[in-house]
């Protein structure tokens, strides 16, 4: 077993991806334009964006598989998979008086089979078959643009028209990108909330890591790629040093004769240096 998949070690890592003429996270509130902080006016990629696409790989490449299930998906309704933890474990929902250790034994099945609780816990509490709330050992934080980025509403035109009495002549329509920013995210794998995730697991999820911005790919998202992908391995559960430590060691700068970066090129490249004791650096991308 590799260090990066150890369920009883901690592990820090840092992620780079940029986008090209790419909305990464659309923002319903403002008109679906690209995320960002008005303050900086650097972008923004949620951590609900960034395990949706988690989920996707995972449910497209193993979903098939038992224990690779997903909990949170648009083909069943939440409370109706609380219902097979039920039936599967003979249990009779009782509306709000259920016993702690029928709901602890629906929370462990459901565990058991869908790869995303384990992961990254789920709130189950909902309808007559409580599963309660599971905390996962994976956290990630938003994700964020190096430099400020520049979001452009782009008009398109099209042929087709939408309703059969309309004259038939062109329509117009927008679309938002981001001409080009290179985005850091940080996450951690916290063994102490790991129950009942394998080696197998922590690997299905570098896994994914490395491949789900290709399986992902959309008009609407462009072009997204991975840039980076780096994992500190403590020696033990508890850790050898603070996260941001870790994470301060990776540090995109900009080149000095570059004025407005529209590559990944456009950055010194990044080499980690001093590492604290305990601590093993793994670089998958």
């Amino acid at each position: 077993m590799t260090n990066y998949c150890d369920p009883t070690k901690r592990h820090d890592f840092v992620f780079l991806f940029d986008a090209t003429n790419s909305n990464p996270n659309g923002d319903p509130d403002n008109g679906n334009l690209p995320r960002i902080d008005p303050e900086t006016m650097r972008g923004i990629v949620t951590d609900g964006c960034i395990k949706r696409k988690i989920r996707n790989w995972i449910d497209i490449v193993y979903g098939a598989e038992e224990h690779y299930k997903i909990y949170i998906q648009s083909k069943d309704a939440l409370n109706t998979l609380h219902e097979r933890a039920y039936t599967a474990l003979n249990i009779k929902a009782t509306r709000g008086k259920q016993k702690v250790e029928e709901i602890e034994a629906a929370k462990a099945w459901m565990r058991e089979n869908f790869y995303d609780v384990r992961m990254f816990g789920a709130v189950m509490s909902t309808g007559d078959a409580s599963c309660g709330q599971a905390r996962g050992p994976v956290q990630i934080a938003f994700a964020q643009s190096i430099d400020p980025i520049h979001q452009l509403n782009i008009t398109i035109t099209r042929m087709a028209v939408t309703k059969a009495n309309e004259d038939k002549k062109q329509e117009m329509g927008q679309k938002a990108i981001v001409p080009y920013g290179l985005y850091m995210g940080h996450g951690s794998f916290n063994p102490f909330f790991a129950s009942g995730v394998s080696s197998g697991d922590l690997e299905r999820f570098w896994e994914a890591f490395e491949s789900m911005w290709d399986m992902d790919k959309s008009a609407a998202r462009g072009d997204m790629n991975l840039r980076g992908l780096y994992v500190f391995t403590h020696d033990g559960p508890r850790g050898k040093t603070h996260s941001y430590k870790l994470f301060d060691l990776v540090a995109p700068v900009k080149k000095e004769d570059v004025k407005v970066a529209r590559s990944f090129n456009d950055y010194h490249k990044i080499k980690i240096t001093k590492l604290p004791e305990g601590v093993i650096h793994t670089q998958l991308v």
